[in-house]
């Protein structure tokens, strides 16, 4: 019986969700419910399913692009890891086929559903969305020591790129900074942090799912003070990612 996957949407030339240009696939649903998520749209699996023989096709009409640069294939979300059947299919035949695989996740899935898809990924985006249970607590519906198990679970099999959201008021502090380098003092050495202000471009959706954006009043970071947070990382012996440097 062919897999299918629930999806939002896809983009054939995506640059920000891994090395080179990239097939990007933006799985359906998701469970953490980040109050600054600017994605709300994928929260709820919906009806559009996708196969991976028809992402797989259409990706070969852009390998041109994908192979000299690097790229390759990206499942995002929403969150992948609540469809290992579908990723674990897709990704494996990606692999077969010489693409490079990445996906992007919040870390809230099952043990089995990580260690499934594992082995057909070269590269992880972990999207931590803050560095104390206290940030954990106000910002999602997870709770921080459940994502780190995950974290170094899947940090000590594959290549991890860190994605930490700075948040005027939530997660820049001091408090903040201090938890987020012992976290990552914690994990292996190859690990790079990718540092992410906060923006405020999904307000709209929310209205238009006539959802209340409790997030409204909060600024997006001065520049000066997200190129402040990313230098403390890097005087902690902390490596940036590439995008960061």
């Amino acid at each position: 019986m062919m897999v299918k996957g629930y999806y939002h949407s896809k983009l054939t030339f995506g640059t920000v969700d891994g090395p080179g240009i990239r097939y990007v696939l933006f799985l359906a649903g998701c469970q953490l419910g980040c109050r600054f998520c600017h994605n709300p749209d994928t929260w709820a699996r919906g009806q559009q399913t996708i196969t991976a023989e028809e992402v797989l096709q259409e990706a070969e009409d852009y390998r041109q692009f994908y192979d000299p640069s690097g790229g390759g294939i990206t499942v995002s979300g929403g969150e992948p890891l609540l469809q290992p059947e579908f990723v674990t299919d897709l990704l494996a035949k990606a692999k077969a086929r010489g693409l490079h695989t990445v996906v992007d996740t919040c870390g809230l899935a099952r043990k089995e559903a990580i260690m499934r898809v594992l082995p057909h990924v070269d590269r992880v985006l972990f999207s931590l969305k803050g560095s104390t249970e206290a940030s954990y607590h106000v910002l999602t519906k997870a709770r921080l020591k459940d994502i780190l198990v995950n974290l170094q679970l899947i940090a000590a099999r594959k290549p991890v790129t860190l994605r930490y959201v700075l948040i005027p008021g939530y997660t820049d502090g001091e408090d903040s900074l201090t938890a987020l380098i012992r976290i990552v003092h914690a994990l292996p050495q190859g690990v790079e942090v990718e540092v992410l202000p906060y923006h405020t471009m999904g307000i709209a959706k929310w209205d238009e799912l006539g959802w209340d954006y409790t997030l409204r009043d909060v600024p997006e970071p001065a520049k000066a003070d997200v190129t402040v947070f990313r230098q403390a990382l890097q005087q902690a012996g902390i490596n940036l990612a590439a995008t960061e440097k």
